[in-house]
């Protein structure tokens, strides 16, 4: 899409350094391999960040760890950012699901079904989004992957799979961690874990540090990806799985929090709608009010009065051990992603 057309129709297009991106310069395709949820809500939040009006940045953190805003990331804002996608699926629903979430950008986004090889061929930068056991079932072994992932850069948003694990697959014995992939005419791995709030672009993104570092391009190109979708941190590789359970898991557990306490207030009379809205509105200002340097546990503290009823609704909780079952699933969650890495199957079964 020109700039004119762009303008036509309500919407922006990149820019870089303050000046409009001429498609030459950016001509980039970026592959999602095994576009499922997560991948869909990649894909969504970066179309939507490159071309919608209005873009609201997360706000930064007074402790100074949140993702800097678009103004502060300008620096180190990549020479070439995609401009084209491919989504791979496998599945006719899938092919549909991926058209339906992505219809208004569909002139940017080519469908895929059992082609991944193509897909990749195709591509600058790999998006790897399928399930781990797919790994071991070689989707990265398909004859002509390796020479085609040569010399790319693939994320890998794939829970509890390691770089070593990555390697192994697609270059077997001759894997080696320890050198440096671009010296050897190798793809370039790198982790991550982000979450499915990327639709609405307030995902929590985590990027595992690379052994050797990534190039200054390829560093910056990973983080304004995934700076699209939200906010983005970067952490050693042994924490990954425990990243995973708790940003790739917790939307879920918050979700269940959630849905108990609007459950709780329709018993005493609220209106469902009323009820499940105040309750995510009244997570999301207590989670700002966190992001914004407020510790959980004054926080907590200011809301309890002596005697009041916040004092006795805790009292409750903690009787009903919520806050030990809510710590003892981030860690079983973080148990499960590192088996679910190793190809494991039935990982929660009895214990």
């Amino acid at each position: 899409m020109s700039r004119n057309e762009a303008q036509t129709h309500g919407l922006n297009v990149p820019l870089l350094n303050g000046h409009a991106k001429k498609e030459t310069e950016g001509d980039m395709t970026l592959t999602v391999l095994g576009c499922g949820t997560l991948g869909i809500a990649i894909l969504s939040g970066i179309l939507t960040s490159l071309y919608s009006v209005s873009i609201s940045e997360p706000s930064p953190s007074s402790s100074g760890t949140a993702t800097p805003s678009a103004q502060q990331e300008e620096v180190n804002l990549p020479s070439r950012v995609p401009s084209r996608f491919i989504a791979c699926v496998t599945r006719d629903a899938s092919a549909k699901r991926v058209k339906t979430a992505l219809s208004f950008h569909l002139s940017s986004v080519t469908i895929l079904q059992n082609e991944n090889l193509k897909g990749v061929q195709q591509a600058d930068v790999i998006v790897l989004g399928c399930k781990p056991k797919n790994l071991k079932d070689g989707i990265l072994r398909e004859p002509g992957m390796r020479e085609a992932l040569k010399g790319k850069l693939v994320i890998s948003i794939l829970a509890g799979t390691s770089i070593e694990s990555l390697e192994e697959n697609v270059y077997g014995t001759e894997a080696s961690t320890d050198k440096d992939p671009s010296a050897e005419s190798r793809c370039r791995f790198v982790r991550v874990m982000p979450n499915t709030a990327s639709l609405i672009r307030s995902s929590m993104t985590v990027i595992a540090d690379s052994t050797p570092p990534l190039s200054t391009s390829q560093s910056s190109l990973v983080t304004w990806i995934l700076s699209r979708i939200g906010r983005v941190v970067n952490l050693p590789p042994y924490m990954m799985d425990a990243a995973t359970a708790l940003c790739g898991s917790g939307p879920a557990f918050f979700a269940l929090m959630l849905e108990a306490m609007a459950d709780g207030a329709v018993a005493m009379g609220l209106p469902r709608a009323e009820a499940q809205k105040m309750a995510a509105q009244t997570m999301k200002g207590t989670a700002e009010m966190v992001l914004n340097g407020q510790h959980p546990a004054l926080l907590r503290e200011q809301v309890c009065t002596p005697g009041g009823c916040t004092a006795g609704g805790l009292q409750v909780l903690e009787d009903g051990k919520v806050r030990a079952s809510v710590a003892t699933g981030v860690r079983t969650a973080s148990v499960a992603a590192s088996r679910l890495g190793r190809g494991e199957q039935g990982v929660n079964g009895p214990r």
